[in-house]
């Protein structure tokens, strides 16, 4: 029977019989007349009386069942306007709640929306005196609240419910006795819709009723019928901090230990409502010590361990999680924690935790547990001397403010790694005071990061620095003033693309007396190749750019169809290499040996220029060939690290009976030159200056990557992976002495022994672009690694990059990465690191590809000190976990964040599309924009079409040409911004008729690194200045960050020469989100997304800046429409974005962010990205600004309607922006169920048109579904 019931059905029998009347006294008899058979006809009501708008029609039944309704409530609202006799009221209660209690149509019509019914309730509960209509009108209200969920508890309390039921209460409290069914209905009810009252804690306290039902609990304990619903109240009593407080110090605490206690199977459901309210009242620092104080930790723990061993069945799991949370709450305070130890509760949780794993039910213990257990871990210091970095560079600026200046000013003997207490959480509890507003924190999110300020928003292009001073960039700017008259240019069908460069070739090293590669000077005069060290003008320029009248000339670009289709070039192998060449790749030096050969080499091997890749087997073994540093090239030897140590397997058995056995691979490449060129590379890292003076050539790096033929599903994680790893976490404290922690890789100590067993790793980072600092092993096969901080920083650790080798087969090694700051990680959800294999290289497979598997990515106890979390205490450092078997016994294998791409790389590939290109096509230039703090050259290189001839006509168009300026790799550990940037270049540089339609419509200004320096030494985020260079745009310091300086310099040069960019993107990574996607900026969608949406209907703004995304969204599969933004905010006004809109005034200004995991939507969804993908980007990119340039045209066809539809795009974008720190999510880890919004919604619509316009291989839902893990490898048709 539902509540009240009883009450109804003996007043519906006798409505007047026998009844108490409240009067100034207190509760009366009513007089004992005999009920009439109706009440009296009502008069009409003072108002009208309103139900909900939506009252059904029609039939008889329902027509009867609303007058009836009706009828009641305004005979009710007349018995309140009309004082009359309360033996009615009791009457017309008592037929409204036998209404209440069997129709839900009448529930739902009296919380309708419009409906007065719940205001004529609440207004007879606070004049009656009748304790009968009292107990009638709650028995309604629960009947209403308890079907109808939150809202009509909302409702209620939006019809000022809380106030007039507290007060109720605190009138019903002052009877002696109160009576027993009138407190049960009213806290029944307070505890329903105390939740939905954000003010409820506030109203309560004022009313005081706190303590009123605190003794009713103590007077009670017995009764259990009163005392459950007190309970379920005091626990809503206690969500508010400064109730908490006060209740506890009126002995709640030790009250609630008498009610709760060993395993029993009586009262189980008032066991569970006062651990619940436990909980709750020992978040309150306060109670959680006086808790503490009295030993209830071990009194938690005893009984968790009784519940645990009796609930045989497991049906009190309820109970067994209460205990748990409860011992939650008190270890949120470091005596907390202490006591917890000291009461052997880890051991006593692991145990438990176990022996629920195979109870799949049990998993809220396990992982309530495991949050337990992790949180009182004792806090460990990372096991370093200091958490800056290893290398050290000095500035030739010390900055005077910020996080560089804080590093250098402090003491030598301060110990940065660790605060003396890791805690901040052990305020003067007693000084917890609530703010009175502090329920509203969870109203609608309203980010204070959005700029709101229209003057600040409107772009003010400012030039910054004089003319004078921007004359120095004019020497970069050649093509607005050559007028080619020294070339003989005749408008001409243009000649076919020949490669002159040198193709792929047995990989082997360079001896002396050889010329060095890539030199190509048969470059026509005009072309203008030569290399500016620094970018000081030349005084002698025959022309300025303002001797030059423009005139509008149309623009011949011919809609020339995109022709970007993946064409395949195989790349054979060839038979009968001597294995004297694999056993001279071990551990030889790279550099030119004057008059004798390196060890292992047989004389007279001459190179063959003319041979594609070489693939190198070998049955025989290779012997340990030890460095040769007798020579010293600038100071320093370039090495190959070490190759395998035992033998090059032969890929196939039945081959072994020739010396070299070689497979034929066919591997899909680009259509073009091949760019990279092994010994070319070697030459340039030579050149290439680091911090620590590398001397080594990663083989990656060396032999060169090519995108693996199969496809590369995102991993699926295995269920419960992240508390095992956990689980093996929490063993290190239990069973310490399994730990061996050794030791077997320091770069902070130069003399730490390379470990001679057979059975443990060797690792090495001293190499372009490497990050490893330590590592130690843990157990057999289980390694902590340690990664280096940004130069001239104490933080920033993600990118790693480093070599392993010594591994046996059938071996699982774990790997957990243990100093990782962002607090979540697509390696939560599917993303694999990479690993390159020599062995495998030497098998014709030169890829990264992606491995590991258990990955995940969580909270560790290793403590981060206040210095290193920007003056926070407590804070702790994350991990990286994955574990790896590998394909063969002591090979050398490479792991790295992302795909590699050093700045000797990108060097390599200019100067190979360099010496490709067709001078008498293209205009390409490669200045040098400025030299780094190193002293390395930042490229700026130049892409357009060379004109028709050199007609004035011809010049004039080739002049007037629109800008196009991109950039790239701000942020070193963004590698996938590289390979975007590698797309782009090779496909402005293709013979593509779409790339020459391309050329001959922009200039192409392109700086592919702005941060050399940062790439080359490893750093994650910072240049050798140890700032964010994307955070430096609005005031940029010539000496600590001239690329950046000289960047903005070129696009203040345009600005000064009218000659605005048409588009201005800078590539980059996002570790957080899937897809590729746009950040921009607008006016309007900035104010937009703030709570003033009236003033963003007055801006009048102009919509081209959305353009460019759509197009992409069109013609490029891993571009998201969805997860673009358009809104500036405070922390990115110093971006480059966001600079180059608002100061140069770049309309077309992006971020345009890859993913460094892979996409949920469109063609790829599913797959992890690669390179292949990555390119694609790039070339997509280009094509997108071809469109844009005809859509943007007025001699072009119209745009599309629907192109621009700006305002169903904002309401259909679930972008959300979040800052001050955009990509940091405050989640510990979420659960597996990808909580963080990504706001990638697929687009059906534009997969069809992909696959129409594509005609690309599309997987089956079999091979979508296939796992890494399980080494299945679908290949491409």
């Amino acid at each position: 029977m539902r509540a009240g019931s009883t009450a109804a059905a003996a007043a519906s029998a006798s409505p007047f019989t026998g009844v108490c009347m409240k009067t100034s006294g207190g509760w009366r008899r009513g007089s004992s007349r005999a009920p009439r058979e109706e009440p009296p006809a009502p008069r009409a009501p003072s108002r009208v009386l309103r139900l909900g708008p939506s009252l059904p029609a029609p039939g008889p039944d329902c027509l009867t069942n609303n007058s009836r309704i009706v009828g009641l409530l305004a005979q009710l609202e007349k018995i309140n306007t009309e004082s009359t006799e309360s033996d009615t009221a009791r009457y017309v209660t008592s037929k409204i709640l036998h209404l209440a209690q069997s129709q839900e149509k009448t529930r739902r019509e009296m919380t309708a929306k419009g409906s007065t019914g719940m205001e004529v309730l609440l207004s007879t509960l606070e004049n009656t005196k009748d304790l009968q209509t009292t107990l009638n009108i709650l028995s309604i209200l629960v009947e209403l609240v308890s079907a109808g969920g939150g809202r009509r508890s909302s409702f209620l309390v939006a019809k000022g419910g809380s106030q007039i039921l507290l007060q109720l209460l605190m009138n019903a409290s002052k009877e002696s006795p109160p009576n027993e069914e009138l407190m049960v209905q009213i806290h029944s009810i307070l505890a329903k819709i105390g939740p939905k009252d954000k003010k409820f804690g506030v109203k309560a306290r004022i009313n005081g009723v706190l303590n009123i039902t605190l003794n009713l609990v103590k007077q009670n304990l017995q009764n259990h019928h009163l005392v459950l619903p007190c309970l379920q109240l005091l626990r809503v009593y206690s969500a508010n901090s400064v109730n908490s407080v006060s209740l506890g110090k009126n002995g709640v605490v030790e009250l609630m230990f008498k009610i709760i206690g060993p395993f029993s199977k009586k009262n189980s459901g008032l066991m569970k409502v006062a651990l619940d309210t436990l909980a709750a009242l020992l978040k309150s620092k306060t109670n959680a010590r006086r808790a503490v104080d009295r030993g209830y930790v071990q009194v938690l723990l005893t009984i968790y361990v009784d519940w645990h061993r009796h609930d045989n069945r497991h049906r009190n799991m309820l109970i067994r999680k209460g205990i748990l949370q409860s011992l939650k709450s008190v270890t949120n305070i470091k005596l907390g924690r202490k006591a917890f130890i000291d009461a052997n509760g880890m051991k006593i949780l692991y145990n438990t935790s176990q022996e629920c794993l195979a109870v799949r039910t049990l998993d809220p213990l396990v992982n309530t547990s495991s949050l337990i257990m992790r949180k009182c871990f004792p806090k460990n210091r990372l096991p370093l001397p200091t958490i800056k970095s290893s290398f050290h560079f000095q500035l030739p600026v010390i900055p005077v403010t910020g996080p560089v200046a804080q590093l250098y000013s402090l003491p030598p003997e301060v110990d940065d790694v660790v605060d003396e207490s890791d805690d901040n959480d052990d305020i003067d509890l007693e000084a917890e005071n609530e703010i009175e507003n502090e329920d509203d924190l969870d109203q609608n999110f309203k980010n204070d990061d959005i700029e709101t300020d229209i003057n600040k928003l409107k772009p003010q292009p400012e030039p910054g620095r004089t003319i004078e001073e921007l004359k120095m960039y004019e020497h970069l700017f050649p093509e607005l003033a050559d007028d080619f008259q020294d070339f003989d240019l005749i408008s001409k069908e243009p000649k076919p693309f020949v490669f002159e460069g040198k193709v792929r070739r047995p990989i082997v090293v360079p001896t002396a007396g050889e010329e060095p590669s890539g030199n190509s000077g048969n470059l026509r005069k005009g072309v203008l190749m030569q290399e500016n060290v620094s970018p000081k003008g030349d005084e002698d320029k025959k022309t300025t750019l303002m001797d030059l009248t423009e005139e509008d000339i149309k623009d011949n670009d011919n809609t020339l169809q995109q022709q970007l289709g993946d064409q395949n070039r195989t790349i054979s192998s060839i038979h009968g290499l001597n294995n004297d060449i694999v056993k001279a790749l071990d551990r030889i030096t790279l550099q030119a040996l004057p008059s004798q050969t390196s060890p292992g080499f047989t004389a007279g091997m001459k190179k063959d220029y003319s041979l594609p890749l070489t693939v190198l087997t070998c049955t025989k073994a290779c012997p340990h060939v030890t460095t040769c540093g007798n020579v010293l090239f600038e100071g320093r030897t370039v090495q190959l690290g070490k190759l395998c140590c035992t033998a090059v397997e032969t890929e196939d058995d039945e081959d072994t009976e020739s010396n070299s056995s070689v497979e034929q691979a066919s591997v899909e490449m680009p259509d073009g030159p091949t760019l990279h060129d092994s010994d070319l590379y070697v030459d340039i890292v030579k050149k290439t200056k680091s911090v620590p003076e590398y001397s080594e050539v990663a083989y990656p790096d060396y032999f060169g990557h090519i995108p693996p033929p199969f496809k590369e599903p995102i991993l699926e994680r295995p269920y419960g992976v992240q508390r095992t790893k956990i689980a093996q976490d929490i063993e290190r404290l239990i069973h310490q002495s399994d730990i061996i922690d050794r030791v077997v890789y320091d770069l902070d100590n130069p003399n730490c022994a390379i470990p001679e067993e057979g059975d443990i790793l060797k690792f090495n980072s001293k190499f372009e672009s490497g990050n490893l600092r330590k590592v130690i092993q843990i157990r057999k096969n289980e390694y902590d690694l340690i990664l280096n901080s940004d130069i001239n920083s104490n933080h920033y650790h993600q990118w790693f990059y480093f070599e392993v080798s010594g591994m046996r087969l059938g071996v699982a090694y774990r790997f957990n990465i243990i100093n990782c700051e962002k607090s979540n990680s697509q390696f939560n959800y599917g993303m694999q690191p990479l690993m390159y294999s020599v062995q495998e290289a030497l098998n014709a497979r030169p890829w990264w590809i992606r491995v590991g598997t258990d990955i995940c990515y969580y909270k560790n106890h290793f403590s981060r000190s206040s210095v290193a979390a920007g003056g926070q205490k407590g804070k702790s450092y994350y991990t990286i976990t994955f574990t790896v078997s590998f394909p063969h016994k002591d090979d050398v294998c490479y792991f790295a964040y992302h795909y590699p791409y050093t700045y000797s790389t990108l060097q390599m590939h200019l100067q190979k599309l360099e010496s490709a290109h067709n001078p008498q096509q293209i205009y390409f230039r490669k200045d040098v924009l400025c030299e780094t703090l190193s002293g390395n050259s930042c490229p700026l290189v130049t892409i357009t079409a060379m004109p028709e001839s050199n007609y004035y006509e011809h010049i004039c168009q080739f002049r007037n040409r629109p800008y196009v300026f991109l950039s790239a790799r701000v942020h070193p550990g963004e590698t996938n911004a590289s390979w975007v940037m590698k797309g782009t270049l090779e496909y402005l540089m293709s013979n593509n008729p779409t790339a020459q339609s391309l050329r001959e419509s922009y200039i192409f200004k392109i700086v592919p690194m702005l941060n050399p320096d940062g790439v080359i030494n490893g750093n994650h985020r910072c240049s050798l200045s140890g700032e964010d260079l994307n955070r430096q745009w609005q005031s940029p310091n010539p000496d600590l960050h001239p690329t950046i300086y000289h960047a903005k310099g070129l696009l203040q040069y345009l600005a000064a020469v009218k000659r605005l960019p048409l588009v201005y993107c800078d590539y980059h990574g996002h570790s957080r989100k899937k897809n590729v996607f746009m950040y921009g900026c607008s006016i309007k969608e900035t104010v937009w997304h703030t709570s003033d949406n009236a003033t963003s209907c007055d801006i009048v703004e102009d919509m081209g800046y959305r353009t460019l995304p759509k197009i992409l969204s069109h013609i490029a599969p891993a571009f998201c429409m969805s997860s673009c933004s358009f809104v500036v905010e405070k922390s990115k006004e110093s971006t480059a974005r966001v600079v180059v809109w608002r100061e140069i005034g770049v309309q077309r200004s992006y971020t345009m962010e890859s993913t460094l995991c892979g996409c949920d939507q469109g063609k790829y969804k599913g797959l992890q990205i690669g390179t292949r993908e990555l390119e694609e980007m790039g070339a997509k990119f280009c094509i997108g600004l071809l469109r844009l340039k005809r859509m943007t045209s007025p001699l072009e066809y119209n745009m599309p309607s629907n192109l621009l539809e700006f305002e169903n795009d904002l309401i259909e974008s679930s972008c959300k922006v979040t800052s001050p720190t955009t990509y940091v999510l405050d989640e510990d880890e979420p659960r597996f169920l990808e909580e963080v919004d990504y706001s990638a919604e697929s687009n059906d619509e534009l997969d069809i048109e992909l696959a129409e316009i594509s005609g690309d291989y599309e997987p089956s839902v079999q091979e979508e579904v296939l796992s890494d893990s399980e080494l299945s490898k679908t290949y491409l048709p």
